[in-house]
C-alpha cells in the first residue's frame, strides 16, 4: 500500500536552499508551481520537501534524512569534485551496523547521510 517517503526539512532561505540542492548535489525542481514558502526538489527516485522557518537557527536544527544509494562511491566522488563540503565526522567509511555510509549538512543544518549495504 505505501509507496514512497518524501521527507520535509526546514529552510531559511528559498532561494539558498534552491541554489545548494541543485548546483552542489545536481537535484532538480519538481512541479511547475512556485509555492510561496515551499519547495520540491529531485533526484533519482528522491524527493525532498523544504518548508520555510525564516527564525530556525541552524545550530538547533535537528533534521536529518537517509538516503541509500547503489554506488557510493560515484556519488562521493562526484560530490567532492563538485567542492561539496563533506561533514567533519562523515567521511565516507564503513560502519559497525554494515552501512557504508557519508554525510553532509545542508545550508541550514539538515544531515543529508547517504548509504549503501556492504
Amino acid at each position: 500500500m505505501l509507496t514512497a517517503v518524501n521527507p520535509k526539512l526546514p529552510m531559511r532561505n528559498k532561494d539558498a536552499t534552491r541554489n545548494f540542492y541543485i548546483t552542489k548535489l545536481g537535484f532538480k525542481e519538481f512541479g511547475n508551481a512556485d509555492f510561496d514558502g515551499y519547495l520540491m526538489l529531485e533526484i533519482d527516485e528522491i524527493q525532498i520537501h523544504f518548508f520555510e522557518f525564516k527564525e530556525l537557527d541552524p545550530l538547533k536544527n535537528y533534521g536529518q534524512i537517509y538516503i541509500r544509494t547503489i554506488d557510493i562511491e560515484k556519488w562521493y566522488q562526484s560530490l567532492l569534485e563538485r567542492k561539496v563540503e563533506i561533514h567533519p565526522e562523515g567521511d565516507l567509511t564503513i560502519k559497525p551496523w554494515g552501512q557504508y555510509e557519508f554525510s553532509l549538512l545542508d545550508p541550514d543544518n539538515n544531515l543529508l547521510t547517504f548509504g549503501q549495504t556492504i
